[in-house]
């Protein structure tokens, strides 16, 4: 099978696994679609789960549980190679991200139910060995959750709340291949990207050249508790310098995979990122710990520049880190973040 066949077969597993998973015969379709060594990590509390029994059990099942009518759409979906240099995870990988919609009728990992529709985002990185899925890699912006819930777990985001969209184009869901140029050209543009982050002298935030890499009217979708921005200075003043003030020495790193088809790229890594919490955050003071941070990154390129970054971050998990237990907030009305 040579790599572009592989390719089109990984996408047709992960699909009609995702469908399936969504579906009334999840339990069943996980024995099917999972190896039996399946290992995936799920954000907090979830965590790491082994084998169709524990996905099903710890993951599956409470997600159906909470939203009984549950929908799968996806806004992006595309595939490629990782040659697992940094942190193993050598092989086909699929990613895609967007939201489970459903009824919010029973709590969900501490956050109670709102009895209306809900839009659970999600991001997703699936390896894919003979067919089936082997390992899996799922963030799930559950601080914007509880936001909808009405039991906000941190302080209203400085960037916008909304309903993330897809890509302005309509066009994130490659179900054929790509061109490899292409796909080659706009990962390349991504690592350049991601070399000019590198670049930050802790003073200023135009050392890090990112007018160089962007368009003017980019959008950035954050996580809940972050929010969405347009352009370099929406993204500077809502993410990068509140980001830069609490994690000055931040590090990149321990990507599980990066890779990009056509023109989307996408990147995880567990932990991506590695900092010391020397400032406040999200209305948090500093802890003066050091940090990890479970990240998810899809970029749209166009015309030679980045236009559009989708992200998602454990927040959850990273609180913990501060020693703050978010979905304890968002169970308890009492400790609900007055906004």
């Amino acid at each position: 099978m040579n790599q572009y066949t592989e390719l089109e077969a990984a996408k047709r597993c992960v699909w009609d696994a995702l469908q399936a998973l969504a579906g009334p015969d999840a339990a069943a379709a996980a024995a099917q679609v999972l190896t039996p060594g399946s290992e995936w990590v799920v954000s907090h509390p979830v965590n790491a789960l082994a084998g169709p029994g524990e996905v099903v059990a710890q993951f599956i099942t409470p997600l159906h549980r909470a939203l009984p009518d549950l929908e799968w759409r996806p806004d992006l979906f595309f595939a490629g190679h990782w040659d697992g240099r940094v942190d193993g995870g050598a092989g086909v990988w699929v990613t895609t991200t967007g939201h489970w919609l459903g009824t919010f009728t029973q709590p969900l990992w501490g956050i109670p139910a709102s009895a209306e529709p809900a839009w659970l985002r999600y991001g997703g990185f699936f390896r894919v060995v003979d067919g089936r899925i082997a390992e899996g890699r799922l963030l799930l912006d559950l601080v914007d959750l509880a936001r909808q819930a009405g039991c906000p777990v941190l302080p209203a985001s400085t960037g916008q709340a909304l309903l993330v969209p897809g890509p302005r184009t309509r066009d994130g869901v490659l179900l054929s291949l790509q061109d490899p140029d292409l796909s080659a050209a706009s990962l390349a543009l991504v690592e350049a990207m991601i070399g000019g982050l590198g670049r930050y002298d802790r003073n200023d935030l135009k050392s890090m050249g990112m007018g160089a890499f962007w368009r003017p009217d980019m959008m950035w979708y954050g996580p809940g508790g972050i929010g969405s921005s347009r352009g370099i200075g929406g993204f500077e003043r809502h993410h990068q310098k509140p980001f830069l003030t609490a994690f000055p020495d931040r590090k990149g790193g321990n990507h599980r995979a990066r890779f990009a088809e056509g023109h989307y790229v996408a990147s995880t890594g567990w932990p991506s990122v590695r900092a010391t919490h020397a400032g406040p955050y999200l209305g948090e003071p500093a802890s003066g710990g050091p940090i990890t941070m479970r990240v998810m990154d899809w970029w749209r390129a166009q015309d030679g520049l980045l236009a559009e970054n989708w992200v998602l971050i454990d927040l959850p998990h990273l609180f913990l880190q501060f020693g703050v237990d978010l979905l304890a907030r968002a169970a308890d009305p009492s400790r609900a973040v007055k906004r």
